[in-house]
């Protein structure tokens, strides 16, 4: 992760494990899909690529983690 995205990542920056994500509030857990978000536009916009499918289930993902094991 670059600088830049690491000073407006902080929950993202926190996770090392699926299992971090257990611990987010449900306004924290929205925060983290924005932060997933503009981590993902960030690494697109350097090296190309496609971004649709993947930020259409960035909220899909985060509850998915929070919630199963």
């Amino acid at each position: 992760m670059t600088s830049t995205i690491s000073n407006v990542t902080p929950l993202l920056d926190r996770v090392t494990v699926p299992a971090d994500i257990k611990q987010f509030s449900d306004d924290e857990l929205a925060q983290l899909a924005e932060e997933v978000r503009t981590e993902m536009v960030d690494a697109v916009s350097t090296t190309g690529g496609h971004l649709g499918a993947g930020l259409g289930v960035v909220e899909l993902t985060t509850a998915i983690h929070a919630v199963f094991d």
